[in-house]
């Protein structure tokens, strides 16, 4: 007997519905002085990224974070948070496409809940990109404490979706992701880019 179609769908915001122009943060670091993809590199290393995707620190004192460990090979902490502010400035582009598949499949019927492992700065920056009113729920890693693949953050997912995990598809470009949310009962597409949203709707019950 085949799985039943998803009425609900619980999408990832960066990889998936945001992009990042990696021109914006590479043209940053030639202005400074900085080696290519140091920027990111600092941001992501994870004793200093997982304290702000559970809500033990904000977005400001995580990058505050990066800019002290930029000061030495940049010339000085003003210039380290001067190039820090110029890059946290860009908060990326939505994906036309990714948007336009939520909404038709929202206006058919189907729960959304935005997915995502963030910081306290996503409700301005949802704000900033006009997606405030898209979703019936948003799953904020550093809101509830615990961070995707954990099983506990898709447990509080379905739970602000109001529906059972089996009913439920996650969309993510991160495959630790994916198997996160299968472990937890959900189906789960690895996100490769538009030509994914096919199997997307044939998955959901709309």
């Amino acid at each position: 007997m085949g799985r039943e179609r998803a009425t609900a769908l619980l999408v990832d915001f960066d990889g998936v519905l945001r992009r990042w122009d990696p021109a914006v943060a590479a043209g940053v670091e030639r202005e400074y002085g900085l080696s290519e993809g140091v920027l990111t590199e600092i941001a992501m290393q994870w004793g200093r990224l997982q304290p702000v995707l559970t809500g033990r620190v904000s977005h400001a004192d995580w990058m505050s974070s990066v800019a002290d460990a930029l000061a030495d090979s940049v010339g000085g902490p003003e210039r380290a948070r001067a190039a820090v502010e110029q890059w946290q400035r860009y908060r990326g582009e939505v994906d036309p496409e990714v948007l336009a598949f939520v909404r038709e499949a929202r206006s058919g019927g189907i729960r959304i809940g935005l997915g995502t492992n963030a910081t306290d700065l996503l409700d301005a920056d949802l704000a900033a990109l006009d997606l405030t009113d898209e979703f019936d729920a948003v799953v904020n890693s550093s809101r509830i404490g615990v961070n995707k693949p954990a099983k506990e953050y898709f447990q509080a997912a379905c739970a602000a979706l109001e529906t059972p995990a089996g009913r439920v598809l996650f969309l993510d470009d991160e495959d630790w992701a994916i198997r996160g949310a299968r472990v937890a009962g959900l189906s789960a597409l690895r996100w490769s880019g538009p030509a994914d949203l096919r199997y997307a709707r044939a998955a959901l019950a709309y």
